[in-house]
């Protein structure tokens, strides 16, 4: 009797989340599903402000799994006021899903109002810099670490095109950024490329964008990404250590201390996925950089396992909680893509 009464509350379980999954996403539609004003804006006039929080994903993967969901969510609950755009390498202009489709997170992720998809193109997007040159010539098929090293030119592109906030898929935003112009430190005088913003056609990115090209070298891991940003930010600043949790700037650039982004350091990965007591509270922090690129053994997010990234998702990203964590029929798994670094 027991028994019968487990197997029917978790039925009754089951169907509940699938019936207030397709009642809140409406449909899994992709942009058939968007209001008309949201799905006709063009992406100029949407980065033409100046304030989006932009992400990336340069494989032909369509379906993001729920870190990238949380870290778009996240984003765009953090800055309700501010486009946050995700831009696909496998979508084009007319991407039409399949009315059984299984892109739970993308049909999540395009029903929240300020959250956009957009096809990448690269080619256009390096138009007018000086990336251009070098994607003409280059052969994406014999790269190395094409994936990461594409990514890496693309989100300089962008926001040196459109300005704004350029975020990893694997960071989760927790409080607003309060800086314009910024690169993100991982130590004192070690810069990532996971997180920066700058204000439009900003004359550091063009000199990176133009240092990408000069010192190419894709088989050097990183070279292209935060050992870019290190050296350019060498050249324009006198490092010194930090001073308790505190900024560092010169000339109108800010260079933002480790705890801002990385308070748990990348050796230190797996204790996201442990359980604290008490939790941090990262007092200190914008964003958290869960390094997923480290997790090679597939860590996920278990329901019910009151691990600190558990309620990471539960508090940041509710949506995603809520539908592909919570329902297990949601749960999406996936490679490390190359916006998780």
């Amino acid at each position: 009797m027991l028994k019968e009464l487990q197997l029917s509350l978790s039925v009754i379980l089951l169907l509940a989340c699938v019936f207030f999954y397709q009642l809140t996403l409406k449909s899994v539609c992709l942009f058939s599903c968007l209001p008309p004003s949201k799905s006709q804006q063009g992406l100029e006039a949407l980065l033409s402000h100046g304030r989006s929080i932009v992400f990336l994903e340069t494989s032909e993967r369509m379906e993001p799994s729920p870190l990238v969901s949380c870290a778009v969510e996240s984003a765009a609950k953090i800055y309700p006021e501010r486009p946050v755009v995700l831009f696909m390498k496998g979508l084009n202009n007319s991407t039409q899903l399949p009315t059984n489709s299984t892109y739970r997170a993308l049909s999540l992720l395009s029903a929240i109002d300020n959250v956009f998809l957009f096809p990448l193109d690269m080619e256009r997007l390096f138009e007018d810099t000086p990336l251009l040159s070098w994607y003409s010539q280059i052969s994406a098929s014999t790269e190395r670490h094409w994936l990461h090293v594409s990514s890496d030119a693309c989100r300089l592109a962008i926001i040196w095109k459109y300005g704004g906030i350029y975020m990893d898929t694997d960071v989760i935003s927790i409080r607003p950024i309060p800086e314009e112009n910024f690169l993100a430190a991982q130590s004192s005088h070690y810069s990532s490329n996971g997180v920066f913003g700058f204000l439009p056609r900003h004359p550091f990115l063009w000199e990176c964008m133009e240092n990408f090209v000069e010192h190419y070298n894709s088989d050097i891991w990183g070279n292209q990404g935060p050992n870019l940003m290190t050296r350019m930010l060498k050249l324009w600043c006198k490092l010194r250590d930090f001073q308790e949790v505190s900024d560092l700037g010169c000339q109108n650039l800010s260079f933002l201390h480790p705890h801002r982004f990385y308070p748990i350091s990348y050796p230190q990965w797996r204790r996201y996925y442990e359980v604290w007591d008490p939790e941090p509270s990262f007092n200190y922090s914008y964003a958290l950089h869960l390094w997923n690129y480290m997790n090679h053994n597939k860590k996920v997010v278990v329901r019910g396992s009151n691990t600190l990234v558990e309620n990471l998702y539960r508090k940041h990203c509710p949506r995603t909680y809520r539908y592909l964590i919570q329902c297990p029929e949601g749960l999406v798994t996936g490679m490390p893509g190359p916006g998780n670094k």
